[in-house]
Formats: structure tokens, C-alpha cells, sequence
């Protein structure tokens, strides 16, 4: 991928958790300004850790960035605080929604406000957010926590949405929903990136689904990237549809089982 227009850089990071257990050995990946980029693979595959280093989520789980750098338009940021990283623009979806189910939907929604202080601007944002979501407006006085699954990742998404995101960072959109819910999620975060230029970058399980709306993807395996390219080319290769697209009949489990795969340098160090 090109270095022109890179919003978000992250170089050879590795995250140790309780000072012991090293989860990301060197991962480095870039999403360039106002493009769709999916980090893939399975569970447990370190793509949430990824998302967490990112926006420094990782002290209330006793992790830590311990090598590499993780740089946003340039400028390190891996010692600020998830409050100051919103304020310049980057927010991040947690995987599983996270409502408060005793708050309405629209009471979920200007929680996200809380960094803002322009009524104005606070007003105009809640009434975008019900553009992109109609759903949540003809449910906005009902408890999050009698709402379905797919409503309530649109609120946390336009929860999101209220703090004016540059870069929004999903973690497993899909999990949980129906099909039919999962694309349409999938195309109005399309539909953030092309009229509001929302950067994204989204832990998808959804192989299929990810590669479908992205620009460029990553799969990642035991705390490591070991393939990346555009989206289109993932979606024709051989491997990537045995692995994780469920065509072909082959018994092989991993990347590691493909030996004539050889990881790019950078993975070997």
C-alpha cells in the first residue's frame, strides 16, 4: 500500500499482556485516508488486541504497547488517552455493542456527545445519525435493552457517530445478527465513508462480507498479519477461499499449513 494519505500507521507493535503473555508480535498495518480496511481471522487471532492498542484500551485489561509505534496523521499516539484520541477524531465500536440498557436508544446516542458543547452542533448530529439510522429514530424512546441485536449495533455506531469521527474502528460489526441486518449495517457504513469521508477500519470474522465493502485487507493468525492486498485480490485467492471464504474441500487449517506461502520480511522479525 502507498504511504501517500496514511491516516493510521501502525509499525511492528507488540502487546504484552500482565508483563507476560505476548499477544501481537509484530503487527503493522496502515488504512489511508477515507478508505475501508478489514483486519481478518478467527478468534483469538489478536484483532481486537490490534483495535485496543490502537485506542488505548489496553491498560483496563493490563496490556501494553512494549515495541513499535502506532502513529495517526503522522504523530505518535500510543501514550495518549482513549478521551484524547476522540478528540482528535478516532473512536472505536467495541465488539458487542456495549448499550446501556436502561437508557433509550436516544439517550445511548448522546452519551457520544459528551465531548461536545455546541447544542447546535450536538442537535445537528443527532438528527444525522436518524438520516443514516431510521430505525433508531422510530425506537429512540425505547430501553436499549428491549431492542434487537442489529439496533442496537446501529446505536453504537450512531453513538459513535455523535463525537464527529475521522476514524472509526469496528470490532466483529456482524457478530450475532442476521444476515439481512449484517449488509445492511455493512452498507451504511459504506454509505459513512462515502458522504461523511469516515475512515474505517473493521475486526470482521465475516471473511465475505468484510471484503465485500472494503478497499484492502489484512489476515492476521496467532498475533501475526501473514497476508494482506486489496480486497478484490483476497477475495480470488486460492487460500483465502478455502481458509476463510468455506470453498474447497482441502483439511488444512491455517496459513501455516501452506508451505509454499513465505511471509514478507517484516513477519520474520
Amino acid at each position: 500500500m502507498s504511504d501517500k494519505n496514511i491516516v493510521l500507521n501502525v509499525n511492528g507493535i507488540e502487546v504484552i499482556y500482565n508483563h507476560v503473555i505476548l499477544v501481537l508480535k509484530g503487527v503493522s498495518l496502515q488504512v489511508p485516508e477515507q478508505g475501508i480496511v478489514s483486519l481478518l481471522g478467527g478468534n483469538g487471532a489478536g484483532k481486537t488486541t490490534t483495535l485496543r492498542a490502537i485506542s488505548n484500551l489496553l491498560k483496563g485489561e493490563r496490556g501494553d504497547v512494549t515495541k513499535g509505534s502506532i502513529e495517526l496523521r503522522g504523530e505518535r499516539i500510543e501514550n495518549l488517552t482513549p478521551a484524547d484520541l476522540v478528540n482528535r477524531g478516532v473512536v472505536q465500536v467495541m465488539e458487542g455493542r456495549h448499550c446501556f440498557a436502561h437508557l433509550t436508544i436516544e439517550e445511548n446516542l448522546m452519551t457520544g456527545s459528551y465531548t461536545r458543547t455546541d447544542k447546535g452542533e450536538i442537535a445537528a448530529n443527532l438528527d444525522k445519525v436518524y438520516t443514516y439510522f431510521p430505525r433508531l429514530k422510530t425506537r429512540r424512546t425505547s430501553q436499549a435493552a428491549y431492542t434487537s441485536g442489529g439496533e442496537q449495533q446501529m446505536c453504537a455506531i450512531g453513538r459513535a457517530l455523535m463525537t464527529n469521527p475521522s476514524v472509526m474502528l469496528l470490532d466483529e460489526p456482524s457478530m450475532g445478527l442476521a444476515p439481512q441486518i449484517v449488509e445492511e449495517v455493512f452498507n451504511i457504513v459504506k454509505d459513512l465513508n462515502d458522504k461523511e469521508k469516515v475512515t474505517f477500519l473493521i475486526a470482521e470474522q465475516n471473511t465475505n462480507m468484510a471484503l465485500k465493502y472494503s478497499d484492502y485487507g489484512y489476515i492476521m493468525e496467532s498475533g501475526r498479519i501473514v497476508m494482506d492486498g486489496a480486497a478484490e485480490d483476497l477475495r480470488t485467492n486460492e487460500d483465502v477461499k478455502e481458509f476463510y471464504l468455506g470453498v474447497g474441500g482441502g483439511e488444512r487449517k491455517s496459513f501455516k499449513d501452506v508451505k509454499s506461502y513465505k511471509r514478507r520480511k517484516r513477519w520474520l522479525a
